[in-house]
Order: C-alpha cells, then sequence, then structure tokens
C-alpha cells in the first residue's frame, strides 16, 4: 500500500508553514493511523494453541477456588486497587 503525501512550496511560504502543511496532509490521509494499527497488529493464534491456553485457565480456575473453600487463600473481592 501506498499513499504518498505531497506538498509543493508556494510564494512567500515559510518552511515552518510547509510542514505544517505536510503533516496535515499526512494525517488526513489516515498513513499514521494505518502504521500504528500494524506496527501492534499480532497474529491469529490457532485454534489447538486457544484450546490449550483455555484449559490451563480452566484448570487454574479450578485450583485457586479449591484453596479458597479450603481456607489456604482470602478471596479477593472486587478489581480495584488492594488495599492495606
Amino acid at each position: 500500500m501506498a499513499i504518498n503525501a505531497e506538498v509543493s512550496k508556494n510564494d512567500n511560504e515559510t518552511a515552518v508553514n510547509l510542514i505544517r502543511r505536510f503533516s496535515k496532509r499526512v494525517q488526513g490521509s489516515g498513513l499514521i493511523q494505518f502504521m500504528r494499527n500494524r506496527r501492534y497488529h499480532s497474529r491469529v493464534k490457532s485454534s489447538e494453541v486457544r484450546k490449550k491456553q483455555t484449559l490451563k485457565v480452566i484448570k487454574r480456575r479450578a485450583e485457586i477456588t479449591e484453596l479458597i473453600k479450603l481456607g489456604k487463600i482470602i478471596e479477593r473481592t472486587g478489581r480495584g486497587p488492594r488495599r492495606r
């Protein structure tokens, strides 16, 4: 994908104004947003990998609930910061 953002200097235009106009043109073309999306993109995991991760999470949750029932760990309430 090639997006060209080109500006040419007008009569009596300063370099600062030219750079400002160029940056506005680049932002308007969506090039920066496209590159940010591409930079932080992560590939899709296979179904087998997702199943293994899900099974690990289920097993871990079951162990935690068992320890809570036995009184070995304290159940956390809420999602906020822990209070002392």
